[in-house]
């Protein structure tokens, strides 16, 4: 056993290494472990907002769009169409759209912006399947209706504003997403501050 004087700056600048080393060493194993909670590029792109150019969308034409993994349907709805909205209301379970299946903006009877172009989650809310859109045959589902949306798994019906008809599987009519436009012929879905 030595009984010689403790050095106490070597001692100090030891225990001041020794820290720096370990915590340099902290930061190194924490730096990739916080940046694994970031979302992939791919998590980033599948929740992104999409646009959509419709200038070439003719009335009575389906376009699609996916967005978040879900097909959402661009519809011009002409004249003859829109009026056949105010015809049909006393079939449909949800009318006035009054559940939340669309922003407040859509809120109205064609639940859209601009009342010619119709946009929705192309999925049915029965059990998930995609329903059929038809232009001109619908009236084989609805009697005295020309235009809407026939799921055939099980035999849900919407009007040309994603409304259910009354009496089918489906609970609530389609979901209407976030939405705005940029120009006249843009539409940005999955973002809608300041839409108007």
């Amino acid at each position: 056993m030595s009984n010689a004087p403790v050095d106490h700056g070597r001692r100090r600048f030891l225990t001041i290494a020794t820290s720096v080393v370990g915590g340099v060493g902290a930061v190194g194993v924490a730096v990739p472990f916080i940046a694994s909670w970031s979302p992939s590029e791919r998590a980033k792109q599948a929740g992104a907002s999409v646009s959509v150019d419709i200038s070439k969308l003719e009335v009575g034409q389906l376009m699609r769009a996916m967005w978040r993994g879900q097909p959402v349907w661009i519809v011009k709805r002409g004249e003859q169409t829109l009026q056949e909205l105010n015809l049909v209301e006393e079939s449909l379970s949800d009318p006035e759209s009054k559940q939340e299946q669309q922003p407040v903006y859509a809120r109205n009877q064609h639940r859209s912006i601009r009342p010619e172009i119709f946009i929705a989650v192309g999925i049915c809310t029965h059990l998930g399947c995609s329903p059929l859109y038809q232009h001109t045959t619908f009236d084989a589902q609805v009697e005295g209706v020309r235009s809407g949306f026939f799921c055939p798994c099980h035999g849900s019906t919407f009007d040309m504003a994603g409304r259910v008809f009354s009496g089918v599987p489906a609970p609530t009519n389609l979901r209407v997403p976030p939405h705005m436009y940029i120009d006249d012929n843009t539409i940005i879905i999955g973002e809608d501050e300041g839409a108007v």
